[in-house]
């Protein structure tokens, strides 16, 4: 299995969490959301300036900034 940051996760492939790097309220924000290791999730849409991404996960559809989708390590 292939180890990956979100940011680099392609459109419509699917990844799993398996760890967060964000600290602080960042991080409380994504376990918030249900961003929590095992969670499945998978980018849907990029906004036409390529930042943020919009991903499902958990019936959801959120938008997360590259920057903060660095710090998210998913697995293929």
């Amino acid at each position: 299995m292939k180890q990956l940051s979100l940011d680099k996760l392609p459109i419509n492939t699917e990844g799993t969490v398996i760890n967060l790097k964000a600290k602080n309220n960042l991080r409380r924000r994504l376990l918030d959301l249900g961003l929590v290791n095992g969670t499945r999730l998978k980018p849907i849409f990029i906004s036409p300036s390529g930042d943020p991404r919009a991903y499902e996960f958990r019936g959801s559809l959120i938008a997360i900034r590259k920057e903060d989708a660095k710090l998210i390590e998913i697995m293929l």
